[in-house]
């Protein structure tokens, strides 16, 4: 019988990583967001309630680099 580790099982379903990123930022009460090369450089935003929006993102950072803000510029409203 062979045994498989946490790392095994999660690599095998990369494909769900995307899900599992989008479910954790709605459970936290965030929009979540995700790039895809059919959208030209924007960014897709997705809300918890289901409203979905291109949008162009900018990340503030603090003076160690580190991200502390996400600020988004709708550019229209996705059906």
């Amino acid at each position: 019988m062979k045994t498989y580790s946490i790392v095994d099982k999660l690599l095998k379903n990369m494909g769900n990583m995307h899900e599992l990123g989008r479910q954790r930022a709605f459970e936290l009460g965030n929009p979540f967001y995700a790039q895809f090369a059919e959208d030209k450089g924007y960014w897709r935003k997705e809300l918890p309630t289901g409203e979905k929006y291109l949008v162009s993102l900018e990340v503030i950072t603090d003076e160690n680099d580190m991200p502390i803000e996400v600020r988004d510029t709708i550019i229209k409203r996705l059906d």
